[in-house]
């Protein structure tokens, strides 16, 4: 399976920050944007920070489109309590975050396209759509023929991750359970994330 180290580096550098905690992170090196006003220092605007959020958080899972971003975003308006808090709970529950929370794969990137190659199911079902939003109880299971993969052994073998509490994992039968949405302060950001800051910056 392709990878794309390079997508991910340019995040990194265009946003200023390690956004997936990545030891080859070029931002490790040089901590600031790429080109000749990437070391700009000038106090950012309240848009400018706003949008920063934004993007920090599309980019965090695998830089979600902006349709697909906004609707997130009026569904997290639509639902009662912190409009912020929904926003984070919706992301968590799309299917190809979840099995890079269970450490089926390395990165966000390849979740997404390990779902898309269909070698996911869910709840016995195979299923190609990476933005499926999953429901409390919902079983993921990796097909039998993807479990050698080189990928998905190496994952579940590393150690640079720690399985959040709201997802339940058997990585010896290759299957988890989304138990539940989570709190924000349970979601296992290596940096850190402010979705108020985006229901600002919609709501301009």
């Amino acid at each position: 399976m392709a990878k794309r180290p390079q997508a991910k580096h340019k995040i990194d550098r265009r946003l200023g920050v390690n956004l997936w905690g990545r030891a080859k992170s070029p931002f490790n090196k040089r901590e600031y944007g790429p080109g000749q006003h990437g070391q700009n220092r000038k106090k950012p605007t309240d848009f400018a920070i706003q949008l920063h959020a934004k993007q920090k958080l599309k980019g965090y899972y695998a830089n979600i489109g902006e349709r697909q971003f906004f609707r997130l975003y009026t569904e997290a308006r639509r639902r009662k309590g912190d409009s912020g808090h929904n926003l984070i709970e919706l992301l968590e529950r799309r299917l190809d975050a979840t099995v890079y929370r269970m450490k089926f794969v390395p990165t966000i990137f390849a979740a997404r396209q390990f779902v898309n190659h269909g070698h996911v199911l869910l709840n016995g079902k195979r299923v190609t759509i990476p933005s499926i939003s999953l429901k409390d109880g919902d079983v993921i299971e990796i097909r039998e023929k993807s479990r050698t993969m080189a990928l998905v052994i190496g994952a579940t073998q590393a150690q640079d991750r720690d399985i959040p509490t709201y997802l339940e994992v058997d990585h010896k039968a290759f299957t988890g359970k989304f138990v539940r949405g989570p709190k924000p302060e349970e979601v296992p950001y290596p940096v850190h994330m402010e979705p108020n800051l985006i229901i600002e910056f919609y709501s301009r």
